[in-house]
C-alpha cells in the first residue's frame, strides 16, 4: 500500500512541475512576407524563453485586428501606424488596440503592369491602387510624387483622398481600385499597379530593385509608416510582449527584414 502510495505521489509531483514548467502560448496572426517569416524565425528563441509561438498567416487585412480585438489572437503582425489609426477610429473603446513592438518600413512602389516603364506612359493607362483609405491616399500621394496626378493642396499623409479628388490629370489616367492582396496578380489587367512592401515580395517584387517609382527612405512615408505588433491596451506591459520584443530585436531579423528589401526601424538589442 505504501509502495503504491509513494508511487502516486510520485507521478502527481510529475504532472504539477510538467505543468510549471509547460510552455505559455502566445497566438499571434500576420500576413506571409516579412511579417510572418519574421515570427517563424524567433519562435526557437521564444521557446527558449518559455513561450510557444501559435502562428496564423493570412493573406488580407480583414480578419487581423477584428481577431486580435476579441480575443481569438493574442497580437497581430501586419499592418502600419495609420492602419492602426483608422482601425481604432472606426471601433467602439473597448475594441481599440495598441501598438507594442516597431519593426521596419515597407517601401510602397509604383511596379509594371502590361508596360515595362515609365516611358511607356500614355493617355488614359491603367493603375491599380489599394481599396483602403489608408493605402489608397498613400498611393495616390506616391502618384503625385511621381509627377503623374495632383491632388488637393494641403493633402498629407493623413488624408483619405480617393481618385475623385484629383485635381490635375493631364494623361487622363484610369485609377482602378482594388484589395491590396489582388494588385500583384492583376498586374497583367493594368498598365502599372502601386502595390504595399509585403504583397509585392509575396510574387518576388523587391521596392527598391523593381520598383519604376518608390517611396524615399528619407520620406514623410518611411516615418509614419512603420509595421508594428499590436495587441489589445491590457496586455502591452504583459511579460509575454516583452519577450517576443527581446526576440524580435536581434541581428537576425534586421538581415530578414534587409534581405527582404525593406528598412529595419529599430537598433540591435
Amino acid at each position: 500500500m505504501k509502495k503504491i502510495l509513494a508511487l502516486v505521489l510520485a507521478l502527481a509531483l510529475a504532472l504539477s512541475l510538467t505543468s510549471a514548467f509547460a510552455a505559455e502560448k502566445i497566438s499571434v496572426i500576420a500576413t506571409e512576407n516579412p511579417h510572418a517569416e519574421v515570427l517563424e524565425l524567433v519562435a526557437d528563441d521564444l521557446a527558449a524563453l518559455g513561450y510557444e509561438l501559435e502562428l496564423t498567416v493570412v493573406s488580407d487585412y480583414v480578419v487581423e485586428n477584428p481577431a486580435t480585438s476579441a480575443g481569438d489572437v493574442m497580437a497581430n503582425f501586419f499592418q502600419h501606424i495609420p492602419y492602426l489609426a483608422g482601425y481604432n477610429a472606426e471601433v467602439s473603446e473597448k475594441d481599440q488596440l495598441q501598438a507594442v513592438i516597431f519593426t521596419h518600413f515597407e517601401p510602397m512602389a509604383l511596379y509594371a503592369g502590361t508596360k515595362a516603364s515609365l516611358e511607356e506612359l500614355a493617355e488614359g493607362d491603367t493603375i491599380a491602387v489599394p481599396n483602403d483609405p489608408v493605402n489608397r491616399n498613400r498611393a495616390l500621394l506616391l502618384l503625385q510624387n511621381a509627377g503623374l496626378i495632383t491632388l488637393p493642396e494641403g493633402t498629407t499623409l493623413e488624408s483619405q483622398c480617393s481618385s475623385d479628388d484629383i485635381v490635375e490629370n493631364p494623361k487622363k489616367l484610369e485609377i482602378v481600385e482594388l484589395n491590396a492582396e489582388l494588385i500583384p496578380g492583376a498586374r497583367a489587367d493594368v498598365d502599372y499597379a502601386v502595390i504595399n512592401g509585403n504583397n509585392a515580395t509575396l510574387v518576388e517584387l523587391i521596392p527598391n530593385v523593381d520598383g519604376l517609382y518608390v517611396e524615399a527612405p528619407d520620406s514623410e512615408a518611411a516615418k509614419a509608416y512603420v509595421n508594428i505588433v499590436v495587441v489589445r491596451p491590457e496586455n502591452a506591459e504583459a511579460e509575454w510582449v516583452k519577450a517576443l520584443e527581446q526576440v524580435m530585436y536581434t541581428q537576425e531579423v534586421y538581415d530578414l527584414i534587409v534581405n527582404a528589401g525593406f528598412a529595419p526601424t529599430f537598433e540591435v538589442k
